[in-house]
């Protein structure tokens, strides 16, 4: 978010939390993107604030209730707080509990339990949602119009977009089974607390392979997740090294360093197999952090 609506947004936020008797005389930012995350204080409660249309806040919402009925690893809504979506001044808000950084971080065994609880939990899920291939077709709508990626060299538009049709035939041919999945459980979505690990950022969950998700996670992960298809897994590591690309070359990409992070997976995707994980990337250029 820009800093003018960061403003506005927090002052939704803590508007919100002052209207269920939570105070909140500060926010600290824990994260800014296309929504933000804060920190309210001192009622310690995480707020979760979009602009209305660009969110699936009640999406989110709703899976949270679910998979805490399922005892499954996720981050919970604030108890003291309805579990709903606020709107505020043209926002959504929702609230979630806090929770204080446990160390040491998760290890790869407890992270591949946990992803694996997640999607066992998951399972148990039936409602409306999106598949994978949705998020393909996005990167494709970047990728394929000028004006929302002016700076990606028509070389290089023609040789992503290639890639992505390509490795969307190539998965679908595989006929895997689909399920209810996180979308996007990388390292930045998985909280190390005291009660091990949780994931967080629901509003990404999709139907998909579980090896789609796995190909977000370090490679030391994938080597604790029983059963795993590695061929699949390959061509959904491939598939989501070309898939951030084309976010990193969407004019309105926020994310820090961007353009560098872009023109490095577009390396790698050139460079061919095996294909890295995304946190391996990010190893070789400072200053980034992941998607």
């Amino acid at each position: 978010m820009e800093t003018s609506d960061v403003t506005r947004a927090i002052a939704a936020a803590t508007s919100v939390a002052a209207s269920l008797g939570l105070p909140a005389d500060d926010a600290i930012v824990l994260h800014n993107s296309n929504k933000l995350a804060l920190r309210l204080t001192p009622c310690d409660v995480v707020a979760r604030v979009a602009p209305v249309g660009q969110e699936v806040a009640r999406f989110e919402v709703e899976l949270a209730q679910r998979l805490a009925r399922a005892g499954s690893p996720a981050g919970r809504l604030e108890p003291r707080a309805g579990p709903r979506v606020y709107l505020r001044d043209g926002f959504a808000v929702t609230l979630w509990t806090y929770y204080e950084p446990a160390a040491p971080r998760t290890s790869p065994v407890d992270f591949a339990r946990a992803l694996e609880q997640l999607h066992a939990g998951l399972r148990t899920v039936d409602m409306p949602s999106p598949r994978f291939t949705d998020r393909i077709t996005e990167a494709e709508e970047i990728v394929a119009d000028p004006d929302r990626s002016p700076k990606l060299a028509d070389v290089d538009r023609g040789f992503l977009g290639g890639r992505l049709a390509s490795l969307r035939r190539a998965i679908a041919d595989r006929g895997a089974a689909e399920q209810l999945i996180h979308g996007e459980p990388h390292p930045g979505n998985v909280l190390s607390t005291v009660n091990g690990p949780l994931f967080i950022d629901l509003e990404t969950c999709c139907r998909g392979p579980v090896e789609f998700d796995l190909a977000h996670v370090p490679e030391a992960v994938c080597e604790h997740y029983p059963d795993v298809d590695q061929g699949l897994l390959d061509e959904c590591r491939e598939l989501v090294l070309a898939m951030v690309a084309a976010w990193r070359w969407d004019v309105d990409d926020q994310f820090p360093h961007g353009r560098r992070f872009g023109e490095a997976l577009l390396r790698v995707l050139r460079e061919g197999a095996p294909w890295p994980t995304l946190d391996t990337v990010l190893t070789r250029l400072d200053g980034i952090r992941a998607p």
